[in-house]
């Protein structure tokens, strides 16, 4: 049964090819859950329930440094989702020019709990500095979009997007040069540390040895449309989506 799958897949990869189309993602039901489902929204409440308490917690401890919080943006505070779903109802690849159309719109609803929660710090004199892999050019529009949901700090010096590299690790140093950072937001590894995204070492196992912060210092929001992760399934090199497609089905584990 699973050969034939295969072998269907791999037919309808070549008729694709052959007439110079690109295959979409096949991630219809992991951008229906965030849009559609309950549990997501749930699990958003969640994440920002322990990070108020765990604020809480840190209020209480001195520091001669300013308190703040770092967070990420896309599907940390903004919901992406649409434009996950416009690229499948056009039966598009991810492309970075429609990416930034998008964000150019500024029309992103906000991540269940984001806002009320960095309110709330912002109430307790703590900085927020978001920092984000959008490109620069992106910052108006994604201050706009911020704004207009009242979020607190949206100012060119609290926005650090991405420059020469997309590894967040030289801005959170630059924070942390004033500021002590009580906690970190995000809804990719990468967001915390460079220490979960290392070539000799096992993600799953790293997390495991840092069990204790999740929850605390650091807050996971969900997000099943896209991520570091995923870099790890492919050999290095450019692929197509149907060879990235035909990876992640063999990556697939049954019993």
């Amino acid at each position: 049964m699973v050969s034939k799958y295969l072998f269907t897949v791999s037919v309808l990869f070549a008729i694709a090819s052959a007439h110079g189309q690109e295959f979409h993602r096949d991630y219809t039901n992991a951008v229906l859950w965030q849009q559609q489902s309950g549990e997501y929204r749930a699990l958003c409440f969640q994440a920002y329930n322990y990070a108020h308490s765990s604020l809480d917690k840190a209020l209480k401890k001195y520091s001669k440094l300013p308190k703040c919080v770092i967070v990420d943006i896309d599907e940390t505070l903004l919901d992406n989702s649409p434009q996950s779903g416009q690229a499948i109802l056009s039966k598009k690849a991810f492309d970075l020019a429609e990416w930034k159309r998008w964000t150019g719109m500024a029309i992103a609803d906000t991540v269940p709990g984001a806002c009320s929660f960095l309110q709330y710090a912002a109430s307790k004199k703590v900085a927020v500095f978001y920092i984000s892999n959008r490109d620069q050019s992106e910052i108006p529009a994604t201050m706009q979009n911020l704004k207009q949901f009242g979020f607190p700090y949206v100012d060119t010096d609290h926005l650090l997007f991405r420059d020469s590299t997309s590894n967040k690790q030289s801005r959170r140093n630059q924070v942390a040069k004033t500021h002590h950072i009580v906690m970190l937001v995000g809804d990719n590894l990468s967001d915390f540390s460079t220490i979960f995204y290392q070539e000799d070492k096992d993600t799953k196992k790293v997390v495991d040895q840092h069990a204790g912060k999740f929850g605390t210092t650091f807050i996971m929001l969900p997000n099943p449309m896209y991520g570091d992760w995923e870099q790890s399934l492919y050999p290095k090199g450019n692929l197509t989506e149907a060879e990235k497609a035909t990876i992640r089905l063999k990556k697939i584990k049954g019993y």
